[in-house]
């Protein structure tokens, strides 16, 4: 939620954080829609307040994040190793498994070698900002995830943006600068919010045409595309083609925590150079346990991946046949377009009422025609409850007339 008003140098900082009452203001209206507390794990279904809320609004696209065996893993690794590990990777957190982790992402994904760092937002951060060097380039699409926008402002490189998706400003930009010189593209394999896919064959092609390097974030591909879940370079066949590759924990592995994957040469200099994974305390042994059973149930039970795109299929076509814009998703995150704020916090204030969670996109994090109601599949959600989900949501919709 922006600022509402200009900074006046006259004032001091508890000053000027004062007369920011946005959130108040929407408050006092009861359609404010953060901060919303679970009192239970995320499941399909959710307990509120006392109340079962359908779950729509979760990144756990695999359902593992209330699986037994993940608590399990978890609860061993604190008996061994205990609740932390009370330093940074660099100096005293770095233990066994965090290697056997490592080496076994780096195999999920075919690289030579995997870093993981203590959030997803920290892995990209210091990748991106240790590879943006002095006289060096970095092109991002105009709907990367702000780790990627925050890592390319920390760095030395100039930074060029071209339009979501669009190979023409791609190619328009890496022309304007030196064919040998250092130069990094970085965008997500499945964007967080619109639900589409980034067109890697053609970033590939463009990548070789002008000398440069492809960093793939695949936190929302993968458990969703690619032969077993292996994210989006699996999905294109081009896994040689693509030099590093980043994943999170905190969605389909039902974790916290994040990695990136490349040659030998290049995580030896981010291991030694990105001061997010210097500067930061290492991933607690309970959560590199759960990420490391994830992983191995992903690979050992397909049918949870095709249970569901099952679900995203179904809902792709529920929705357009009630009138629904879903733009051009192609995964399990599905954008409900509404284009009005108020009306987006309504719908999902009124969804809430009704039993199910679903969560708004509003400016500043999209302009004001793209307001969009997030829509989320997990693979353990039931064709039950997704109808409900769909009924509900349509009425809703119909009432705020958003849809005819």
């Amino acid at each position: 939620m922006p600022r509402t008003k200009p900074i006046d140098m006259n004032q001091t900082l508890g000053q000027y954080c004062a007369q920011y009452t946005l959130p108040q203001e929407v408050k006092a209206k009861g359609i404010y829609p953060y901060y919303r507390p679970i009192s239970s794990g995320q499941d399909p279904v959710v307990q509120m307040n006392g109340k079962s809320v359908l779950m729509f609004g979760s990144n756990s696209y695999l359902g593992l994040s209330d699986d037994p065996r993940l608590k399990e893993a978890a609860i061993e690794a604190i008996k061994k190793y205990g609740t932390s590990c009370s330093g940074s990777r660099f100096l005293n957190g770095t233990l066994d498994i965090h290697i056997e982790l490592e080496e076994k992402l780096a195999k999920l994904v075919g690289k030579e070698e995997a870093i993981t760092f203590s959030t997803g937002f920290q892995a990209n951060l210091g990748t991106v900002s240790c590879l943006s060097f002095r006289n060096s380039f970095v092109f991002l699409d105009a709907l990367d995830h702000a780790c990627i926008i925050d890592g390319a402002r920390l760095g030395f490189g100039k930074i060029f943006k071209f339009p979501h998706n669009n190979m023409k400003g791609l190619e328009q930009k890496l022309r304007m600068v030196p064919i040998k010189a250092p130069k990094l593209i970085a965008v997500d394999g499945i964007y967080s919010m619109e639900g589409d896919l980034a067109p890697l064959d053609e970033i590939c092609r463009l990548a070789e045409k002008y000398n440069a390097a492809i960093l793939v974030d695949d936190a929302h591909a993968f458990g969703v595309i690619g032969e077993n879940g292996r994210g989006t370079a699996s999905h294109f066949g081009l896994t040689d083609k693509v030099d590093l590759i980043m994943g999170t924990f905190s969605k389909s592995f039902g974790s916290l925590g994040g990695f990136i994957a490349g040659s030998s040469n290049v995580m030896n200099y981010i291991k030694h150079n990105a001061r997010s994974l210097i500067f930061s305390a290492s991933m607690p042994p309970a959560n590199v346990a759960a990420v490391s059973k994830a992983i191995d149930i992903m690979l050992s039970e397909p049918e949870r991946i095709e249970n569901l795109w099952k679900l995203t299929r179904h809902a792709h076509e529920e929705f357009r046949k009630r009138g629904f814009d879903i733009g051009r998703t192609e995964s399990p995150i599905i954008p409900l377009f509404v284009r009005d704020t108020v009306k987006a916090l309504t719908a999902v204030r009124l969804a809430l009422d009704a039993g199910i969670f679903i969560t708004p996109v509003i400016p500043p994090a999209v302009p004001q025609d793209s307001v969009i109601i997030r829509f989320a599949l997990m693979a353990t959600h039931s064709m039950e409850q997704l109808d409900e989900a769909i009924e509900k949501i349509t009425k809703i919709f119909r009432q705020l007339e958003i849809i005819a």
